[in-house]
């Protein structure tokens, strides 16, 4: 692996935040584009990282750090908690930029998610996906999430159904 895993920093949080909106936006993901509400929320990491854990994929160069991509993480509940029960930790707003997918960046970010939640003694771990997340729903099924569609929800009213998958958080 050519990139480290870590807590984000303060000074990186406003690229973090960047990372995550620019991501979402190019990927399509967001039901409104540049309108969207969501956007100021993926955008505003400093929030995040009050409430959560944001973990950040980073590798060096000659330049220094470069960003490749983010997560969030939220041991059982707080702000960030959107389907999380007690005894659960959940994940959001995973973000890679182009340059680092297919090297293990969103895998690697994940799994620090579920080191995370058994560190904590928790459970499970919980996501909420789109439907049309093809790509990551191939990379959760690899690490043994599973859908859970008792758990789908609408984060507002007309909107598609966000996907739930969860995952027992027993040894690796």
């Amino acid at each position: 692996m050519d990139f480290t895993i870590r807590a984000a920093r303060d000074g990186e949080l406003d690229g973090v935040g960047g990372l995550t909106a620019d991501v979402y936006l190019g990927d399509g993901l967001l039901t409104f584009g540049e309108s969207d509400s969501y956007l100021a929320r993926l955008r505003d990491a400093r929030h995040r990282a009050a409430h959560s854990e944001v973990l950040v994929a980073v590798e060096r160069d000659a330049a220094g750090e470069r960003l490749l991509g983010t997560v969030t993480f939220v041991g059982d509940g707080g702000a960030y908690a959107d389907i999380a029960v007690p005894g659960e930790g959940e994940f959001r707003m995973l973000a890679v930029r182009e340059e680092g997918r297919g090297r293990g960046v969103g895998e690697a970010l994940v799994r620090a998610c579920l080191a995370r939640t058994r560190a904590l003694g928790l459970a499970r771990l919980v996501l909420s996906s789109q439907s049309r997340m093809t790509a990551a729903h191939r990379l959760y099924g690899r690490l043994g999430f599973r859908r859970a569609p008792e758990r789908d929800w609408s984060p507002v009213p007309g909107m598609e159904a966000l996907w739930a998958f969860t995952r027992e958080t027993g040894p690796e």
